[in-house]
């Protein structure tokens, strides 16, 4: 490099081009691997979905007997 002259070297382009493609690799694994952003969204989505008809079931089962209750003081 001649005197008087500001820039990057090659070494140093090359080892931010690794970190980069690490940081890379390793937010592609968090977003889409087997235990990624993804797919706890899905597992998360199911979980609730699955609460929800619970939730719905047991609401129409005190209802039941709360009706039952009802009317067997009438």
């Amino acid at each position: 490099m001649l005197k008087g002259q500001k820039g990057i070297t090659l070494v140093a382009l090359v080892i931010t081009i690794i970190v980069l493609l690490i940081l890379a690799g390793i937010t592609i694994s968090m977003t889409i691997g087997q235990r990624g952003i993804l797919n706890r969204a899905k597992e998360a989505g199911q979980n609730y979905q699955n609460a929800a008809k619970q939730e719905e079931k047991d609401l129409l089962d005190i209802n039941d007997e709360m009706e039952n209750i009802v009317n067997s003081l009438r």
